[in-house]
């Protein structure tokens, strides 16, 4: 049978399901779907051991490297694979023998402490088994997938008050914090949720943060330190964004978009929004790009809900 794609999440809620019923064809699925994961990890530490960088690299090739990684291992699992799969039903498939689990060496440990590693997940030896690989699987480009999550109900709440969609907001706050990797923080390491790079002006009564930023200038690149607002929470950040458009006439051009989001992201930069010439092209090329599709896609997999982007 051809593999899976690895962007399709729905394949672990489906193999959750079967393996409840303790299905030995369901085991089977979920010991190679663990041994894919494990030829994942080899692949990856290789890579990682590679000299030096490769100068066509980057987020977008790292994304790309991730997701070949992936599917080459479930294609390889899928075959003969390297027997750790069927290891893996035969210690699981005679653990359900009370007598034999013990020399099963994966179920439950305790050491004093409760449960210890290993599948101590309550269930059947395939539920147990499929619900470690479904829930290792969904980590790739993990950043950009948990800065997405965190902030995309704020973000549709906000989107949904400026009239556009709700992954431009997304990328917009992913351009100015690196995914959420560099936001702005206080001196106590604590993050001031700022996500949109708002500067503290006069007119803002809040906390603030000393921070440094790179600006343009005539084309040239300078560092300049300068304060930034400081928000309480995420809800707060986007709420903030959302009044500190509306409340300055600069933006007015910006804000009468009619739904385009090309039109709401140049018109922040000709308003001078932020300084970097090619800002709003920045924007766009991030909401419409692969990392922030797979990134919406393991949200959607993640909540119940319906997503508007």
């Amino acid at each position: 049978m051809r593999p899976a794609a690895v962007t399709d999440f729905a394949q672990f809620a489906t193999l959750r399901a079967q393996a409840r019923s303790d299905d030995p064809e369901a085991l089977r699925k979920a010991a190679q779907q663990f041994e894919a994961l494990m030829m994942q990890q080899m692949l990856k530490s290789m890579r990682e051991a590679s000299l030096g960088d490769d100068v066509l690299g980057g987020e977008q090739t790292q994304l790309y490297q991730e997701m070949f990684d992936q599917q080459i291992a479930q294609h390889l699992a899928a075959g003969r694979g390297l027997g750790i799969a069927d290891m893996l039903v035969r210690q699981l498939a005679s653990g359900r023998d009370p007598a034999n689990s013990r020399d099963s060496g994966l179920g439950t440990r305790d050491s004093g402490n409760g449960p210890q590693a290993g599948f101590a997940i309550q269930g059947t030896p395939a539920s147990r088994l499929a619900h470690r690989a479904a829930e290792a699987r969904p980590q790739t480009h993990s950043a950009p997938a948990a800065f997405v999550q965190s902030i995309l109900p704020h973000a549709e709440k906000a989107a949904r008050e400026l009239g556009i969609p709700a992954r431009v907001l997304v990328a917009q706050a992913a351009l100015e914090t690196g995914w959420g990797r560099y936001g702005i923080q206080h001196a106590d390491g604590r993050p001031t949720f700022n996500f949109f790079g708002i500067k503290a002006d006069k007119r803002w009564q809040g906390d603030s943060v000393e921070h440094m930023t790179q600006e343009y200038d005539g084309g040239e690149v300078t560092r300049e330190r300068a304060a930034f607002r400081a928000y309480a929470s995420p809800a707060d950040a986007f709420d903030g964004y959302v009044d500190f458009l509306r409340a300055n006439p600069r933006y007015a051009e910006a804000l009468r978009h009619g739904g385009d989001a090309q039109h709401f992201v140049t018109g922040l930069q000709k308003a001078g929004y932020a300084t970097d010439p090619a800002y709003a092209r920045k924007i766009l090329d991030i909401a419409d790009g692969r990392t922030m599709k797979l990134a919406l896609a393991q949200a959607q997999a993640a909540t119940p809900r319906t997503i508007t982007v």
